[in-house]
């Protein structure tokens, strides 16, 4: 955890200690969710940047030269939401998969459709179809899963419903980053 993290989840920890102090169930509860979201938020972050950086650790042991590099505080766009989190950059020779995960941290960043917790892209240059967008939602058991969205595809082209993102679609992003 950064120290801006830390200092982030101590205020918050902070705050609703005063909420419940001063009565104020609605604020404390509030912040309590805050800080459960967030939590979830890292913990399937790193779990999909960890899939990610490791089927190209893989392929490296493997004799692919895929080098890796990781932006924190990256910002993009999903919809008319702007989105603040973490890009991970895999590249083999000129061809870049890029991973964006992140969520809006203040008021005018705008919101998640259908009750994300946060959003995401998997995209390839060069290969615009190839590209997927994710949405972190809880399962019904509570558990976080994340889907790729619905993705459109060119005419003629079988379009894919939303899905849940395993391993293997993982290992065949990886496979397209790496294929000649």
């Amino acid at each position: 955890m950064s120290e801006l993290e830390e200092a982030w989840a101590l205020a918050l920890a902070e705050a609703e200690r005063r909420a419940r102090a001063a009565g104020r169930n609605d604020v404390s509860e509030y912040l309590a969710l805050r800080s459960s979201n967030d939590l979830i938020r890292k913990i399937a972050g790193d779990w999909l940047l960890g899939i990610f950086a490791a089927a190209a650790g893989e392929a490296n042991r493997a004799g692919a030269a895929i080098q890796i590099s990781t932006e924190v505080g990256h910002r993009f766009r999903v919809g008319n939401a702007s989105m603040v989190g973490t890009r991970l950059n895999l590249g083999s020779g000129v061809r870049l998969l890029s991973v964006e995960l992140g969520w809006p941290r203040v008021p005018r960043d705008g919101f998640i459709r259908g009750g994300g917790l946060a959003c995401g892209y998997v995209k390839h240059r060069g290969i615009k179809s190839a590209t997927e967008e994710l949405r972190l939602v809880q399962g019904a058991n509570g558990t976080p899963i994340w889907i790729v969205e619905e993705q459109h595809a060119s005419p003629g082209a079988k379009p894919h419903k939303p899905h849940e993102l395993h391993e293997v679609n993982v290992k065949k992003h990886v496979a397209l980053l790496l294929k000649h």
